[in-house]
């Protein structure tokens, strides 16, 4: 029987790209998807005023909405979506089940459950899924993997990861769990232990341990969110990774963010030189010794938006990558479940 090969996926120069979500976040992708790639942007919506005239500033002949219903009727080949988190997994599964590709805020889903079915759906639609862990866009966290992953620092034995934001979320429904699903483990940890996994090549998670706390209470009531969270993981392998993320911490600074690997050859670490939230540095250690690998200025913000956006006019097909967001919320869920009763 002679076999029919799948038709190749249609190569769009300008791909048709349409925005929920316009706060700060939302409007500042949509620009370095603009700015960056080659997109016909066809759909805005918010439900505020004022920020979807900010974006129809940027993008004057795109329809505009209230609604991802709204954008969805554009007929857009792919969907950005900058929403509270609790919106996430069911816009991002709607979007998919019209057809579009998604690139989503994290996090994807305010659980594991949440994730696996947003990733289920791009699977079922064969449509391209990312999700904006922004970190990884940075030069700094590429040189630490690249450091990792070519072998320069011997066996990777373990890893230590803070962020520490001494002011917290300026939006209300961060401080709500039904809403974000969580305190700075969800909004902060995601990245590190992201970035951790990334590195290491998401290996499995054998062991978990994890403490939170709300305003130095360590018992947190099922329906509020942490100020500070911690854990301990361990891979299959034994390597020790251990993370610490907070909101309003006496830190000194604006953000501590650092990330340092040790390994038996090596050592190598990104910080945040001046304190702040945009900056970052990457170093080599070799017992006293420490050379920079690379440092800032760095325009990194939008990478991951303008990464996703390129490969959508390439080809808007599913990427088995996208499990690995069905492993970093399992993590997630794993740390929670320890924190609040020993479930792992």
């Amino acid at each position: 029987m002679r076999m029919t090969a799948a038709p190749a996926p249609q190569v769009k120069a300008a791909p048709r790209i349409a925005f929920l979500g316009l706060g700060w976040i939302g409007r500042h992708r949509m620009r370095a998807i603009c700015d960056g790639t080659k997109v016909e942007v066809v759909g805005l919506a918010d439900p505020s005023d004022d920020c979807l005239a900010e974006a129809a500033a940027l993008a004057p002949e795109a329809a505009t909405g209230r609604t991802l219903d709204d954008l969805l009727a554009t007929r857009p080949d792919g969907v950005v979506i900058a929403t509270p988190s609790a919106l996430h997994a069911e816009q991002t599964i709607r979007a998919l089940d019209a057809g579009c590709a998604v690139f989503c805020q994290k996090p994807l889903g305010r659980t594991e459950a949440e994730a696996r079915a947003a990733v289920e759906a791009a699977r079922r639609a064969d449509r391209l899924l990312a999700v904006d862990l922004s970190y990884r866009g940075t030069r700094a966290l590429q040189a630490l993997r690249d450091q990792v992953q070519g072998g320069g620092l011997g066996r990777v034995f373990a890893m230590d990861l803070v962020f520490h934001n001494a002011y917290g979320p300026d939006k209300p429904w961060f401080y709500d769990k039904a809403q974000s699903g969580g305190g700075p483990l969800m909004d902060l940890g995601v990245h590190l232990i992201d970035s951790a996994l990334w590195c290491l090549d998401f290996p499995r998670i054998d062991r978990i341990a994890g403490r939170i706390c709300r305003e130095g209470n360590p018992n947190v009531p099922e329906d509020q969110v942490e100020d500070y969270a911690s854990a301990s993981l361990t891979t299959d392998s034994g390597i020790a990774i251990n993370i610490a993320c907070s909101w309003r911490l006496h830190a000194g600074t604006e953000a501590k963010i650092e990330m340092h690997v040790h390994g038996t050859g090596g050592g190598a670490s990104l910080t945040n030189p001046g304190g702040g939230f945009y900056d970052f540095a990457a170093h080599r250690h070799d017992g006293t010794a420490t050379r920079e690998l690379v440092g800032p200025p760095d325009d990194w913000g939008g990478r991951m938006a303008q990464a996703w956006a390129r490969q959508l006019a390439v080809d808007p097909r599913f990427e088995p990558q996208a499990e690995r967001l069905v492993d970093l919320a399992r993590v997630i869920d794993g740390i929670y479940g320890q924190a609040r009763g020993g479930r792992s």
